[in-house]
Formats: structure tokens, sequence, C-alpha cells
């Protein structure tokens, strides 16, 4: 049957402050699909176990990355199957061990930093087990990895409670470090910069109002634009689209993020 097709598996309570969404899953279309992937404020894992597929004009079967400030182009030519992990900023940088600004805006094969994951994953056919699989290696990497600084922890935290509106100032007058301190501290540990990391967290609550129906000028105002010239230009950069090619229509025939 063409189409996608998903089984997702809740992750246990060790693992779900490193990972928001674990799952199987199968493509198979009539022709290819691109797909303009937004930015996030996390980090995406992949295990392919089919035909590979192009990710920002490069082809990866299984692969992963850092966080980044702009979206990502991919397009499925073949049937393929595999397994997704979406991960937090720290559940990164607990499973991968390494700074967390090495991998930004970037997109590695899995095998850099998971040797052998993809492998083992590929072993298992039915895909409860190869979930469970998943969460087992998952589990016991991250939470034997490198431990996340706790002022770190608290200025991600308060960015997302504040829906990216805190500045790195504020943050640092908070904790009594110094601008430069905390930037550097944050771009080890998220990938990103506090002021970059803000404006990924500001634009998901955007592109949320906006899909969900929300006027554009009110969601614009309520997440802290200056104006929707600059909230185009965020769109642009982390969806490839504009808020208006985004906001609800009657009668659209194909989905807002997919190009066939």
């Amino acid at each position: 049957m063409d189409g996608l097709t998903v089984l997702e598996r809740v992750p246990g309570p060790a693992l779900r402050p490193y990972v928001t969404v674990l799952c199987a899953y199968r493509e198979r279309y009539a022709r290819p699909v691109t797909r303009l992937e937004s930015a996030m404020p996390g980090a995406v894992l992949i295990f392919g176990f089919g035909a590979p597929m192009e990710v920002g004009g490069a082809r990866f079967t299984s692969f992963t990355g850092g966080l980044s400030d702009r979206y990502t182009a991919t397009r499925v030519s073949a049937p393929t199957e595999g397994v997704e992990a979406l991960l937090t900023p720290f559940g990164a940088r607990r499973l991968y061990g390494v700074p967390m600004r090495e991998l930004t805006n970037l997109i590695v094969p899995a095998d850099d930093l998971l040797a052998g994951w993809a492998e083992r994953l590929g072993q298992v056919e039915r895909w409860a087990d190869r979930l469970a699989l998943a969460e087992a290696m998952l589990t016991e990497r991250i939470l034997h990895g490198p431990d996340v600084r706790r002022e770190v922890d608290w200025a991600w935290a308060r960015l997302l409670e504040s829906g990216g509106a805190l500045g790195a100032a504020a943050l640092a007058a908070e904790l009594g470090w110094s601008h430069r301190h905390l930037v550097a501290r944050f771009h080890d540990e998220v990938g990103l910069a506090p002021k970059a990391a803000a404006r990924v967290i500001r634009f998901g609550r955007a592109h949320a109002m906006v899909r969900s129906g929300v006027p554009i000028a009110r969601a614009a105002a309520a997440c802290g634009y200056y104006d929707q010239a600059h909230m185009n230009r965020d769109f642009r950069l982390m969806c490839g689209r504009t808020p208006g090619q985004i906001f609800p229509r009657p009668q659209v025939g194909a989905a807002a993020d997919s190009v066939a």
C-alpha cells in the first residue's frame, strides 16, 4: 500500500527527558516525494533499512545530526523503512558524547556516531521488537553519557517556557554568568547559541499557531515578532515557506509541507 505507515512507541520514564518521539515507519509512493523539514528544537536520528533518501542534497540510509536553524529538504524516491528517534538537545549530547556545536546544521551518517546500531536493528524484522531494541540501546547509552551542566539545562528550560522570548543577557544575568560564558557553554551543550535557539523555539510556536488557524498577524504579535516581514524571514529560513503558504485554507489538495 502506498503512503506512510507509522508505529509509535512511548519511551519509558528514564528515556522521556531525552527522546520525544520513537517510531518505526515504512514509506512507499508511486513517484518521488520531496519534503521541506522544518527547523525544530531537537535532533533527528534515522536508522534506515531500505533505499537511501536524499537529505540536504546528499544520499543517506541512516543519518543524524545536531540542531539546525534552517529547514532541510528531503526526497524519498524508492520504498524504504526504518526507525526514527527525535532527541532533545541534551538527549543528543548524552547519546553522541561530543560537543553539540560540532554537529550544528550538519547531517552525518549514523555509523559515524553510533557504529553498528543500524545493522543490529536491521536484523530484527518485527517492528515492535525493533522499537524495543532501539529503546534499550538508547536508554543504556544516554543514561551513561556525559552530564549536562545544570545551569545550561535551566537556561534551556527557561527559553522553552518563554516561547523563545528571553534574551541571552537576561539568562546570563539570572545565572550570574557573563554573556560570553553563557554563549560558549550553551553552544557546547545545545548546539546553537541562545539567540539562535530562541529563534527556533519562537518559530516553532508561531508555526503551530498559524497551522492551527490563528490569524497570521495575531500569531506574529503573540510570538514577539516586530512585524510580519520579520516573521516571514524566519519562516522562509526555517521551513522554506511563508506564513501565508501555511495558513489553512478550504479545499487544499495536498499537504503543506510535502511536494510530489
